[in-house]
């Protein structure tokens, strides 16, 4: 068998069988023209030769490392062009991967490390964007002058030793975002993502129903310590949709998911449920339940421990010490807490006061249900840290009210101690505050939101540089999260405390185009030019702010509880005061 060094590209196209599900047809005659017109001609003019077409991909071979990027970058400046007036679910993208390494050779096709890890390469590249190794990135130094970027060693499927990986895309300049993030690596332990459970009820009104039965799964699975477990704000992100399996798996970072739905009919209710693993394909468990409403808690739990139990031969040591939750009395009070928790994390100032409207009334119909309080003080805390309500004042009483009747209720649930972490935090009571959500991480590992809290906490009690590792981990647990604005405002802003500006002002500026916007992520643009040298910049962040929230001011800045340390305090408002925003 000939050996040999060469460069190995390899491409695959993005959502290949989510396109075959939207238009095979169409699907199938754009990707030929796509072959035809531009791939094997920028293969065949850098000297590039197709060793094989895969269905949704190809493996090409060149002698020269610098031909093969260049062909794959210049492939990838096209194809986008190809499609853009197509709608964004028919477009076509692809992910390429480049390698430089030994290969063998047999009948023309290609084997070996070098051919591996290129088409490994590939599946971290952005779509409409270009992987490299480290030995391909030394190689075009001097030749090639491309934006790459250096993401560190990533372990690749199948891959012995890790890699350390260089990246390109098209949107790979300063003020852009990419258009995907790398897939993320599977974590250490079995890894789950629940999509929405479907409703299949033919009523608007059982949407509720359904997502709550999916909630509660989430979270009977997030109590299991061996298992990762995905956060409902970013699988519920999948919700309406059909998605592919593989594409979820690879976008959330996750081996298995678990997909269903939810038929109710008078009195009576139908679930039906299949874990798939997603890198495979194949389907480990499936069931149907037909059950009473008066059973809707058993089930549940017997399909968290169904799940769990598909899983288990991948579990060293299953933890099944559950913290107990109690759920409400009634169906009522629960459909309404469902709407509750869709208002809430809307974020809006009209949906903070619908949110604490609904909650309240669960309060009402429901008085033993602690995560309720729990919620109807945190809404009143989201509405006074983000808006400018004139009873300020009457609303974080009322916080403190149902805070502690949550905490009185159930002194063990999550949720309850996160509220009233929030709740200490804001009222400047940091290292009560840090105490409450300390208990909340012991108390349920997956759950994103604690380990959002646990940073904010850190962040506004002056100890930042603790704050960012559990910053991150929450977004490790959620990465696709419908708050996730929120998360990236205040990382930016603790990135700016830690002086880190660049990195800061990237995040910041994520932040500010994510949905529902917070004004911290504006002023973080903002003081994070200021303080890298950018000023004339930062005079038309200010603009773009005062846009955005005509009345902002210094002196709202100035109010916020959560800043602890006075020099933390002065050197934001320093920044932002030296790019005009006004007293």
């Amino acid at each position: 068998m000939e050996r040999r060094l060469a460069a190995i590209l390899a491409a695959d196209v993005v959502g290949y069988s989510r396109l075959i599900g939207v238009d095979e047809t169409a699907t199938l005659t754009a990707l030929r023209s796509l072959l035809k017109e531009l791939v094997e001609p920028t293969l065949k003019q850098h000297r590039g030769r197709v060793v094989k077409l895969m269905g949704d991909g190809l493996l090409a071979e060149f002698a020269s490392i610098v031909d093969a990027v260049s062909a794959a970058v210049e492939i990838q400046e096209a194809t986008p062009k190809r499609s853009a007036d197509l709608p964004k679910d028919r477009r076509i993208a692809l992910r390429i991967g480049v390698n430089i390494g030994d290969v063998a050779v047999e009948d023309g096709d290609l084997f070996g490390d070098g051919v591996n890890v290129a088409a490994r390469l590939q599946e971290v590249a952005a779509p409409n964007g270009v992987a490299i190794t480290d030995g391909a990135h030394r190689e075009l130094r001097g030749r090639l002058d491309l934006p790459f970027e250096d993401v560190g060693e990533k372990t690749l499927k199948n891959i012995a030793e890790p890699v350390r990986i260089w990246l390109w895309s098209l949107t790979n300049t300063f003020d852009d975002l990419p258009v995907s993030e790398p897939p993320i690596v599977l974590p250490d332990k079995p890894s789950i993502a629940v999509l929405p459970f479907e409703n299949m009820s033919g009523d608007i009104e059982q949407e509720f129903f359904s997502d709550g039965m999916t909630e509660d799964i989430i979270t009977g699975l997030s109590r299991f310590r061996s298992l990762f477990v995905i956060a409902r704000n970013s699988t519920f992100s999948y919700k309406g949709k059909t998605p592919d399996v593989r594409e979820v798996a690879r976008e959330l970072g996750v081996r298995y998911v678990l997909e269903g739905s939810v038929r109710r009919a008078g009195n009576r209710i139908r679930i039906t449920g299949q874990l798939i693993d997603a890198e495979t394909g194949n389907h480990l468990w499936a069931e149907r339940y037909d059950r009473d409403l008066d059973d809707i808690f058993v089930v549940q739990d017997e399909v968290t421990e169904a799940i769990v139990a598909a899983i288990a031969p991948e579990i060293d040591q299953m933890e099944r010490d559950r913290a107990q939750r109690k759920p409400p009395d009634s169906l009522d009070a629960w459909g309404l807490y469902q709407r509750g928790l869709t208002a809430y994390h809307a974020t809006t100032q009209k949906s903070q006061n619908s949110a604490i409207k609904l909650f309240d009334r669960v309060n009402e119909l429901d008085p033993t249900f602690a995560p309720a309080f729990a919620m109807a003080a945190g809404a009143r805390c989201r509405l006074v840290l983000q808006f400018e309500p004139d009873n300020r004042d009457a609303l974080l009483n009322e916080a403190q009210q149902k805070a502690r009747i949550g905490i009185t209720l159930d002194s063990r649930d999550s949720i309850c101690l996160q509220a009233d972490s929030f709740l200490h935090s804001m009222l400047g009571l940091h290292d009560i505050a840090l105490s409450k959500v300390e208990q909340a991480v012991a108390l349920n590992i997956n759950d994103a939101s604690v380990w959002y809290r646990l940073g904010y906490v850190l962040g506004s009690g002056g100890r930042p540089e603790e704050a960012v590792p559990h910053l991150d981990h929450a977004l490790r647990l959620s990465p696709r999260d419908i708050s996730i604005a929120g998360l990236l405002t205040y990382r930016a802003f603790v990135l700016f405390d830690l002086e880190h500006y660049q990195e800061a002002y990237e995040t910041a500026r994520r932040a500010s185009r994510s949905p529902n916007p917070r004004n911290v992520a504006f002023e973080t643009v903002i003081a994070s030019l200021v303080k890298s040298g950018r000023r004339e910049e930062a005079v038309a962040a200010v603009d773009e702010y005062l846009a955005f929230k005509p009345d902002a001011s210094l002196s709202f800045v100035n109010g916020r509880p959560w800043i602890a340390r006075p020099e933390a305090k002065a050197h934001y408002l320093g920044a932002l005061r030296d790019a005009g925003l006004p007293e």
